[in-house]
């Protein structure tokens, strides 16, 4: 029996698809291993500390993914079309910019008095801190010697 050479292309395609979401989700999940390690080195937390916090900062981060995806998504779409869109497409596109970064801000603040009850205030602004550290951690190629210039610009 003579195998089709269409059955092939696709158990390729197949396999290559298969392999770049679990790729994909290894990377998430180091990248989130690696926050957990660098976050709770920057605030020095004890393990009471610690068991109090990740709960709270686990749904933190999980209810910031909706703002995120939607507010990636509709600059992304967007961004490619900024010459050719009306004066009024592109307010649109900001008021919308602006929606998401304050609704963000919001979430974050209320979220702020839950980090005060488990975090001394000391702990919860090196926190802040730690997240931008982070940010530019990982933009800078996981390189913790780039973090002694966290200046992005460099």
């Amino acid at each position: 029996m003579k195998a089709h050479p269409l059955f092939f292309f696709l158990l390729l395609l197949v396999s290559n698809e298969l392999f770049a979401q679990s790729s994909s989700t290894t990377q998430k999940e180091d990248i989130e291993a690696q926050r957990v390690g660098f976050i709770t080195k920057e605030l020095q937390l004890t393990a009471q500390e610690a068991e109090e916090f990740w709960p709270i900062y686990n749904k933190y981060r999980k209810e910031l993914i909706p703002f995120r995806k939607g507010r990636s998504g509709m600059l992304m779409a967007n961004k490619v079309n900024f010459d050719t869109m009306s004066d009024e497409e592109l307010s649109k596109v900001i008021d919308n910019e602006f929606d998401f970064r304050q609704k963000e801000l919001d979430l974050t603040r209320r979220y702020n008095a839950e980090f005060k009850k488990v975090l001394t205030i000391k702990k919860v602004a090196k926190l802040y801190r730690a997240e931008q550290l982070f940010k530019i951690y990982l933009l800078k190629g996981n390189r913790l010697e780039k973090l002694d210039n966290p200046d992005p610009a460099n």
